[in-house]
């Protein structure tokens, strides 16, 4: 009898430390709905991230672009111009220097792209970045004749 009576001790003691099927069902809910809410907002500052990211880009870029005037007389020329502001054009002048390490790409890993002269700053250049869709000319581009310095 005593052998019984701890064995039912022993059992209810195990039922009552475990969870029950509703109660893990439950804190799985929670969590979902927590998931719901938290990472959409995650991922929203993300992306807005990435677009700050790229505006500042484009301000360094413009910074190394007008050093690079003052020293040659012009801005590099030519779809391929960001590239003379790291390797030495054959038209540069004496003041040349490296104006930049390398040229990255833009934060969803994009060339950006350069124009001398440009449809939109026809005296000047245009420097853009084709955005989060990757696809040029979107409204989700970012763009240097719209950014204000």
């Amino acid at each position: 009898m005593k052998c019984e009576m701890n064995m039912e001790r022993q059992i209810k003691r195990q039922r009552r430390s475990a969870f029950t099927l509703v109660e893990l069902l439950l804190v799985l809910a929670i969590l979902a709905l927590l998931a719901g809410i938290v990472l959409p907002k995650l991922t929203g500052q993300k992306e807005k991230a990435n677009i700050a990211a790229a505006k500042t880009q484009l301000n360094a870029f413009a910074t190394a672009l007008d050093m690079f005037e003052v020293d040659n007389g012009h801005y590099p020329r030519g779809k391929t111009g960001l590239r003379d502001l790291v390797i030495k054009p054959r038209d540069a002048g004496a003041d040349w220097h490296q104006y930049l390490d390398q040229i990255p790409k833009d934060p969803w890993q994009n060339d950006y792209i350069y124009e001398c002269p440009g449809k939109h700053r026809p005296t000047s250049y245009d420097l853009s970045s084709m955005g989060p869709s990757g696809k040029a000319g979107g409204e989700d581009n970012i763009v240097n004749w719209t950014i204000t310095r």
